[in-house]
């Protein structure tokens, strides 16, 4: 797998359209790259994200390093997932997706953005889906397991720099679809959950540069029990912060509740950060099973922001308790 690892190579190789002044049903297709870039984790504008995981003391850095590029398999990622539109267990986005309608998508922007509009994904994506960027994240669970993934994309802050935010706007929503006829989780008596699912992030924290708009994992679009065909990558938060099955995107100037979090909010924190020294009030977060196949899982250390910490602690400054 070739990768992009030296920023300037990188921004050369990235061809943006002069200027922003088109309208925005234009603008996600000037926003183009010049070929498609293959990314490791967190290398992207001279991140690392193998920096913050190791530390110069660390006797085992070598053999760490020589394991910070293997991937989850496909089958393993694929077949092991959180998806409570389609049911709640891990089995259940696989075996109940197979209806699930991915195409035609569209995804509406309003709030406080001055082009507000609705968009197909095609004019996300900006360029056909074999030229995204692939980007490999670590993926780390609310439930204390995690996976090494390769997400295909483009940075979630080229497509809101075409909608123009206002200066009001401090958070982002996203509300993912609802459509309980294939959607079983959604129909289901037993579901305390409001539907549609709602996410949010800080303004801030959805223009960073890893923040991720993703189309696809494993260089494969048709995969809706991993939240295609639109999904958001957070890598440094826990999973449920990345929102599935977006449709809608609204700015806002209030912090917006999100699904989990208005659900639970004493287990699932509006940030939801992942801080190993703070732990689940049913679960220790210090280590993770990291799930690389069928049978292949190993009990690792969990990293303070999932390994990101040196591109995004300075995000939050202050007590670990405000981000939770």
């Amino acid at each position: 797998m070739s990768r992009v690892t030296d920023p300037h190579t990188y921004k050369r190789r990235r061809v943006l359209a002069a200027g922003l002044a088109l309208s925005a049903v234009g603008g996600f297709t000037a926003l183009r790259y010049g070929e498609r870039l293959t990314a490791g984790a967190g290398q992207v504008q001279g991140y690392t994200s193998e920096a913050p995981r190791l530390s110069g003391n660390d006797k085992d850095a070598a053999a760490s390093a020589g394991k910070s590029h293997r991937l989850t398999t496909k089958h393993a990622a694929t077949h092991y997932n959180n998806a409570y539109e389609f049911g709640w267990d891990k089995t259940d986005p696989f075996r109940r997706s197979a209806d699930f309608t991915l195409s035609p998508w569209s995804v509406t922007f309003d709030g406080l953005c001055h082009r507000p509009g609705t968009f197909d994904i095609d004019e996300l994506m900006g360029m056909p889906f074999s030229h995204l960027e692939e980007r490999v994240y670590d993926f780390r669970c609310v439930e204390a397991w995690s996976m090494v993934i390769p997400y295909n994309g483009r940075p979630l802050r080229d497509i809101i720099k075409v909608v123009e935010p206002m200066g009001a706007a401090r958070y982002v929503a996203f509300t993912s679809v609802y459509r309980p006829d294939e959607l079983p989780g959604q129909a289901s008596a037993f579901s305390t959950l409001e539907w549609p699912y709602v996410e949010a992030l800080t303004l801030e924290e959805a223009v960073h540069p890893l923040t991720f708009a993703t189309f696809g994992v494993y260089g494969d679009r048709h995969l809706p029990q991993n939240g295609l065909p639109f999904r958001i990558t957070v890598p440094w938060k826990y999973g449920f912060k990345s929102p599935k099955f977006i449709v809608r995107i609204t700015f806002t100037k209030d912090r917006p509740n999100a699904t989990w979090h208005r659900e639970n909010p004493s287990e699932y924190g509006w940030y939801s950060n992942v801080y190993p020294s703070i732990s689940h009030p049913r679960w220790s977060q210090a280590t993770e099973r990291r799930i690389w196949g069928d049978g292949d899982i190993e009990r690792i250390p969990s990293r303070p922001f999932n390994g990101y910490a040196e591109q995004v602690a300075h995000l939050y400054p202050g007590s670990k308790q405000q981000y939770r």
